[in-house]
């Protein structure tokens, strides 16, 4: 098995697929290491959806703006943020925070207040705030997929409001990005990071 610092150096963004299918054994471990995630408030805003139907595919694929590798991918999970079940969480969440003492009353208070004011704001505009949260589950199943062999590619360049009509969804789930997950039929050479001097600030 591979260390974190070895998963995160073999990572790439893979457009290229066998079409050998994924064991659903490793298609739930994914969904156990992205469950594990830390969220604000311990609120799990995190939700999935898992396609494998052909048709579904072609129809994520255009609401990705025709990025036509994600019909091979044998599996495509969107991930998605709960707005409401956000909110819900971290009103619970924070009470839990200050039960166990890892803050201060003030702060469980603080972290109220600015949930009742989401609450009333409702769902329009909260999703880009809350997907952070998501983010960090999707980074979670990208790198447990190599465990698996598995090749992944964050899809972010789609159109939100197309991926809800295909599902039937309302506005309180808020598309955060596409996975495609497959057995790597390329492997790709890593792309030209910044050196540590350049992301430093000082």
């Amino acid at each position: 098995m591979l260390t974190t610092k070895e998963a995160i150096e073999k990572r790439r963004s893979i457009r290229k697929y066998k079409t050998d299918p994924i064991p659903d054994e490793f298609v739930t471990e994914l969904l156990h290491a992205a469950r594990l995630a830390p969220s604000g408030c311990n609120a799990q805003p995190w939700r999935f959806k898992i396609v494998k139907e052909p048709e579904l595919k072609a129809q994520l694929a255009q609401a990705a703006y025709k990025q036509l590798f994600i019909t091979e991918a044998p599996v495509v999970m969107v991930c998605c943020a709960d707005i409401q079940g956000y909110i819900d969480g971290s009103s619970s969440g924070a009470q839990d925070l200050g039960e166990i003492g890892a803050v201060e009353e003030k702060v469980v208070r603080t972290i109220r207040d600015k949930t009742e004011i989401l609450r009333t704001l409702g769902t329009n505009n909260l999703g880009s705030r809350i997907a952070a949260n998501v983010a960090i589950a999707i980074e979670h199943m990208v790198l447990r997929a190599l465990d698996f062999g598995l090749g992944t590619c964050w899809v972010r360049l789609i159109d939100e409001s197309k991926i809800r009509d295909i599902f039937g969804w309302d506005d309180n789930i808020y598309v955060v990005a596409l996975l495609p997950i497959g057995f790597p039929a390329e492997s790709p050479q890593a792309r030209k990071r910044r050196e540590l001097e350049d992301i430093m600030i000082y």
